[in-house]
C-alpha cells in the first residue's frame, strides 16, 4: 500500500479531521488511485474502527469523529469518480420508524454503512409503514435499516415488515433493525432478516445480507 494512502487511513483511524482533505488532495495530485484511496484508505479505516468499536477498545463519540473524518475525505474524491470507480456495494434505506423521533443511533450507523462502501439514503425519523413501502418501491435498495429507541415505538417495527408482507414486496429488500430496545429475540419474532446491536455490527450485517466483503 501506498504510503500516502496509510496516511489517510491513519488520520481516519485517529479521528483527525482537521488533517483528512489536505492528504486526499495530495493524494489525488499525485495521481494515487482512486479505488485505492476510496477502499485501501477510506474504507479500510472504518474497517478498522468498526473492529476497535466491537472490542471496546474505542467507544461512539471516537466512532462519530472517525465517520466524520471519512466523509470530509470521501467528499474530495466523490466529485472525481467515474464509472466502476464510483460503484457502491449496495444501497441501504435507513428510517426511524414511526412515533419516534430520535435518530443519533440511526446517524451514527448510516454514517459507518456508508464509510464501508455503501450508498445510505437517510429518510429521516417518523416514517410511516406506508411511506416506507412507498420509498423502498421507488428507490429500490437491497436494505432497509430501522431504528426505535421507544419501546412504544417497537410494534412498528412490526407493522412495518406486515405492510411489506400485505402488499407482496417482502422479498424484495432485506430488512434488518437495531435500537437500544430492540434484541435479537424480537428481531427473529417480527420476522426481519437480521438484528445489529450497535453500528459496527450493522455494517456487519448489511453486508453479509447483500452478499460482499
Amino acid at each position: 500500500m501506498d504510503r500516502r494512502v496509510e496516511q489517510i487511513q491513519e488520520a481516519v483511524v485517529a479521528g483527525r479531521h482537521k488533517e483528512i482533505e489536505g492528504l486526499v488532495a495530495a493524494a489525488v495530485k499525485d495521481q494515487i488511485d482512486l479505488n485505492s484511496i476510496i477502499n485501501d484508505g477510506l474504507i479500510e479505516a472504518m474497517d478498522i474502527v468498526g473492529r476497535k468499536f466491537g472490542t471496546g477498545e474505542i467507544y461512539v463519540p471516537e466512532m462519530l469523529v472517525a465517520a466524520a473524518t471519512m466523509k470530509k475525505g470521501l467528499a474530495i474524491i466523490q466529485p472525481l469518480l467515474k464509472g466502476e470507480a464510483s460503484q457502491p456495494k449496495g444501497t441501504v434505506v435507513m428510517a426511524t420508524v414511526k412515533g419516534d423521533l430520535h435518530d443519533i443511533g440511526k446517524n451514527l450507523v448510516s454514517m459507518m454503512i456508508e464509510g464501508a462502501g455503501f450508498r445510505v439514503i437517510d429518510l429521516g425519523v417518523d416514517l410511516s409503514a406506508e411511506k416506507l413501502v412507498e420509498q423502498v418501491a421507488e428507490l429500490k435498495p437491497e436494505v432497509l435499516g430501522l431504528s426505535a429507541l421507544l419501546t412504544t415505538t417497537m410494534p412498528e417495527m412490526q407493522r412495518v415488515i406486515a405492510t411489506f408482507q400485505e402488499r407482496g414486496l417482502r422479498n424484495r429488500v432485506k430488512i434488518m433493525v437495531g435500537g437500544a430496545p430492540v434484541d435479537a429475540k424480537f428481531a427473529a419474532k417480527i420476522g426481519a432478516d437480521g438484528y445489529g446491536k450497535d453500528a459496527a455490527e450493522a455494517v456487519q450485517l448489511a453486508k453479509k445480507l447483500i452478499g460482499v466483503n
